[in-house]
């Protein structure tokens, strides 16, 4: 390398003049202040001949106390380390490539600062070495940039979380292969997709939260999102509950933070919370069981207590119920079976259940009808609409009713009638555990039944 320049950092006899030796001096200088990490270059003999402001910054030293010094002994490293640092700048002069090597540098006010460098030879004109290079960096700041990559590789190779980078504009940039086992597809198909793609439902709600996120920051804790798969080859289409958490990804390079995206990691609980839904509802309906015989045991009426055991079933269970006695006690009825509508909640609304009474004129029931299998079967019968306007009227249930649930009424061995829950279609189908709840109902409903038959006598 060539002299200091008395004005700065001298210009290296390796780079090639693009104009003027000024402007080259100047542009070279301008290259090396604007760096992120400081730069520091020697001759052949070992003298400062390059100090930019990022090593000024790291160190205090400036580069007019730098330049021409005659290596770092004394002044930039302690006596003790000299000969060690030295031996590695002549190393580094020599070698083909570059070097790393940790060592601690001293700062102008006599602080000892540990520092990452990477050493390498600077070839002259015809060759032979004319001097070396040391980029060198806080080794903190080294590892938080190490830490920072490692936990990027770790979130995209061995997360049990699932990972989405999702850009600006609500497309997935990048997935783990958690995510695109959750999302039904390979992690290259999903990536820049509409959303809507991949989800059927609950898709307005994931985008209003990268929304929220891209224009309010990250939400102070996860949230459940509940989603449906869309028909990913064949799967069929399956609901889904992610524990999910967001974050927002902005670009430390600009002047102003400029939204790259959102980190979108989501572990999937839907098994967790299907649990406790499901032990919400036992808890619930055991309370309201046992308001019921509360509330029964003061009744002097059977037939009231039936009607009282109706209302507090239909809480949070079903919209409408539905009583239909037999004309007198069966064992076993055999067809053609006679049901006589005793009770039902009011049509126009859900309501309480009238109390339950006796006598009146068989309801035409059609063949096959839910109430007639639960008699014959003795036991439940479930069914669905085939969303035709007149498949609540043919069976004789109140408007709008496109989910049932008929259950045989049975005491002391005897079938009494039948009692009908019935759901609009603002709620799920019945399943097999209202099935059992209904059962445990009917049980009541029938000895309270039963009771009043019982009295008459």
């Amino acid at each position: 390398m060539t002299a200091p320049h008395p004005s700065g950092p001298a210009r290296p006899e390796a780079l090639p003049e693009a104009g003027p030796e000024s402007d080259g001096a100047d542009l070279l200088a301008a290259l090396l202040d604007g760096m992120d990490a400081a730069l520091c270059a020697f001759d052949a003999s070992g003298t400062v001949t390059h100090w930019n402001r990022e090593a000024e910054r790291i160190l205090g030293w400036t580069a007019a106390e730098a330049v021409g010094r005659q290596g770092l002994d004394g002044w930039a490293v302690r006596a003790a380390d000299a000969e060690e640092v030295t031996a590695r700048l002549i190393g580094a002069m020599r070698s083909p490539g570059r070097q790393v090597h940790e060592f601690a540098l001293l700062t102008k006010d006599g602080g000892r600062v540990l520092v990452r460098t990477q050493l390498s030879a600077v070839p002259g004109p015809d060759g032979t070495p004319a001097g070396a290079y040391c980029a060198f960096s806080e080794v903190h700041t080294q590892i938080d940039l190490e830490r920072s990559i490692a936990l990027s590789e770790a979130l995209f190779g061995d997360a049990s979380w699932s990972v989405v980078l999702v850009d600006a504009d609500l497309r997935p940039a990048l997935a783990n292969a958690h995510a695109a086992r959750a999302l039904r597809t390979g992690r290259t198909a999903l990536l820049g997709r509409p959303l809507g793609e991949l989800l059927d439902q609950g898709v307005e709600e994931v985008e209003g939260a990268l929304q929220h996120v891209l224009a309010a920051g990250a939400p102070p804790a996860p949230t459940d999102l509940w989603v449906t798969l869309r028909d990913q080859g064949g799967a069929p289409p399956e609901r889904r509950c992610w524990r999910s958490g967001f974050l927002k990804l902005a670009s430390p390079l600009a002047e102003e933070p400029v939204p790259l995206g959102v980190a979108w990691l989501f572990l999937d609980v839907t098994a967790a919370r299907l649990a406790e839904q499901e032990s919400a509802r036992l808890r619930f309906r055991g309370s309201q069981l046992h308001r019921a015989g509360r509330a029964v045991a003061e009744c002097e009426d059977p037939m009231e207590a039936a009607s009282l055991y109706l209302d507090f079933a239909l809480a949070g269970f079903a919209d409408h119920a539905v009583v239909d006695l037999l004309p007198a006690p069966q064992a076993a009825p055999e067809p053609p079976v006679s049901l006589v509508r005793s009770a039902a909640t009011p049509t126009g609304a859900p309501g309480p259940c009238p109390a339950v009474g006796r006598g009146g004129i068989p309801v035409p029931y059609g063949e096959g009808h839910p109430a007639l299998q639960a008699v014959e079967r003795c036991g439940s019968v479930r069914a669905a609409s085939d969303c035709t306007e007149s498949w609540a009227a043919a069976r004789k249930w109140p408007e709008g009713t496109v989910h049932a649930l008929a259950t045989v009424l049975r005491s002391r061995g005897r079938t009494v009638g039948v009692v009908t829950f019935l759901r609009g279609p603002s709620r799920r189908p019945f399943d097999r555990g209202d099935a059992t709840y209904a059962e445990d109902i009917a049980s009541r409903v029938a000895a309270s039944v039963d009771l009043a038959l019982v009295a008459e006598r």
